[in-house]
């Protein structure tokens, strides 16, 4: 256990958060640059820029191993397990100090402004009871405090969304990817990323590693354990890591008062505060809230709607590679999007399924890659001889579209506690089930036929299916939604729960709908609404006594 900050008097503190990523980091500082004594406890450790894999010449056998993004083969100290056993989806996370955008790809669109308003405009799945217009003083916040890099003036987003810094080149790749789509008057627009391209402080700029989602040598790569965490631990935040939380206590009113935790040596704690926010994503958050039973709340903690763990999205994702005879220097970053594209993010019924995908065109960096992205070829087809054969063809002259889909919110694809599977502390793990649809799969192969069309109109000489899943589980969402009724949602506009009214959710769990974009921006935007919203309101905050 690690105490960074000045430890809380006798356990006692104003707000607790749970979960430094993020959202939990976004929260931390902002109110404690409000004055507020806020501790966050965080299940997993600090993690040294000089540990990441990504410049080691070992990085294919870590990222396999110790430094997988998938918790069930990565088995740290830090970690719960996942029972995947009816998933057809696995989540990747990683618990530690910046939470999973340690291992994020750091692309950094928004939502746009109809994503808010999917019932209204097309009569299926859910309207949030906030709109961009709420959120985007939020994003223009996060953008500054992150490091946001990007060119203004994509026509796919209102004219206001102006990054603060100049953009990382797109390279060779992303001008090759524009000439198809030119070709194909589609839509494409240089990345959004939250990453630095100008040095600031002890973050370098961007060195086009393309080693992203495996730790950014430089700090250019805006993980909140570089990106906000300094600034909340010098505005006086408490940050209190290897601390798993098995509990959020209420007292006899039904408030929060607090939340048991146990340390790596195995010591029980407890912490006791006036408000509690939980930040844990949106498999941790519903994991937690349905461990915190009490005779008051024997269904968990503030589910009295019965949503807490339904309705999981977690965007189902599939890639076109393209070979092409040019040298494209493919191996330079970004990883998440050189470009990308949002010409099909809308919804057209006459497609055949309800909504719509966001694509990235993606760097390929090694040799590894390559070879993963012929997988499905025998194993004599692809090692040895032939597997230098397909290296020497594709690396540096491939590169991939991917496609992001949106997936609807379903009750039947839940976050519960498995009956059978326990982490190193005997809590019981999240349960997932989550199965694709079949409006979802018809989205994904009406994407690849586009992502091969791309591909051909940019001179591709082969163009080749990569199936990610199941294992691309980054984004989880939708377990503990935000809504106006509290007979349908768990929380309100502002991530306060309905039925415990000093406890919040500011993470992915509170999305009405998941959008085909990344959710980071929207994740910690909506935080900072709702911290900003929790000090104007505090003179009438309930709290236990």
């Amino acid at each position: 256990m690690t105490v960074v900050g000045q430890p809380p008097d006798k356990a006692v503190t104003d707000v607790l958060i749970i979960g430094a990523g993020p959202s939990g980091a976004t929260a931390a500082r902002i109110l404690a640059e409000g004055g507020y004594r806020v501790t966050c406890l965080e299940q997993g450790g600090w993690v040294n820029r000089i540990d990441y894999p990504s410049d080691k010449p070992e990085r294919d056998v870590l990222l396999a191993s110790s430094w997988s993004a998938d918790p069930n083969v990565r088995r740290s100290a830090w970690d719960y397990p996942c029972d995947v056993s009816e998933a057809d989806v696995h989540p990747l996370n990683f618990n530690g100090v910046g939470g999973s955008s340690i291992f994020y790809g750091a692309e950094w669109p928004r939502f746009v402004p109809s994503d808010f308003q999917v019932r209204s405009l097309y009569g299926f799945a859910d309207d949030w009871p906030l709109t961009y217009e709420d959120l985007e003083p939020y994003y223009e916040l996060l953008d500054e405090m992150v490091g946001v890099s990007g060119r203004p003036g994509d026509p796919a987003y209102p004219p206001t969304v102006a990054p603060p810094m100049p953009g990382v080149p797109i390279g060779r790749i992303g001008v090759k990817a524009a000439e198809g789509m030119n070709k194909l008057g589609w839509h494409w627009w240089p990345a959004t990323q939250a990453i630095m391209t100008k040095t600031q402080g002890d973050r370098g700029a961007c060195a086009r590693w393309g080693t992203c989602m495996s730790g950014c040598p430089e700090g250019a790569k805006g993980s909140f354990d570089v990106a906000m965490w300094p600034a909340a631990l010098a505005a006086g935040a408490t940050l209190i890591t290897e601390a798993r939380v098995r509990e959020v206590t209420v007292d006899k009113a039904g408030l929060a008062n607090g939340a048991t935790w146990i340390d790596a040596a195995g010591t029980e704690h407890h912490m006791s505060a006036a408000v509690v926010i939980v930040c844990a994503n949106g498999v941790g958050t519903p994991r937690l809230l349905q461990l915190s039973t009490s005779d008051r709340f024997p269904d968990g903690l503030a589910n009295s709607s019965g949503l807490v763990g339904k309705r999981l999205m977690m965007h189902p994702f599939v890639g076109v590679m393209g070979v092409y005879k040019e040298q494209l220097e493919s191996w330079l970053g970004p990883f998440g999007a050189n470009v990308y594209s949002l010409q099909f993010a809308e919804t057209d019924l006459s497609r055949g399924f309800a909504r719509g995908a966001k694509w990235s065109a993606m760097a390929i960096p090694g040799p590894m890659e390559i070879l993963a992205r012929y997988a499905d070829l025998p194993i004599a087809e692809r090692t040895g001889a032939a597997g230098q054969a397909l290296v020497d063809r594709a690396l540096g002259r491939a590169f991939e579209w991917a496609a992001s889909i949106e997936d609807l919110p379903d009750e039947s694809n839940t976050v519960t506690l498995s009956p059978d599977m326990v982490d190193s502390s005997g809590i019981p793990a999240p349960k997932i089930t989550y199965r694709l649809s079949a409006d979802s799969v018809r989205n994904l192969e009406w994407n690849v036929e586009r992502m091969h069309e791309a591909h051909r109109a940019a001179g591709a000489i082969e163009t080749k299916v990569v199936p990610w899943m199941p294992g691309v589980g980054w984004h989880m969402l939708g377990t503990a939604r935000c809504g106006d009724d509290p007979a349908t949602s768990v929380v309100d506009q502002f991530g306060r729960a309905h039925d415990v009214p000093n406890l919040f959710v500011l993470d992915g769990s509170v999305f009405v709908t998941s959008s085909s974009v990344n959710p980071t921006s929207t994740v910690v935007a909506f935080a900072a609404r709702a911290v900003e919203h929790l000090m104007e309101t505090a003179s009438s905050q309930k709290v236990p006594v």
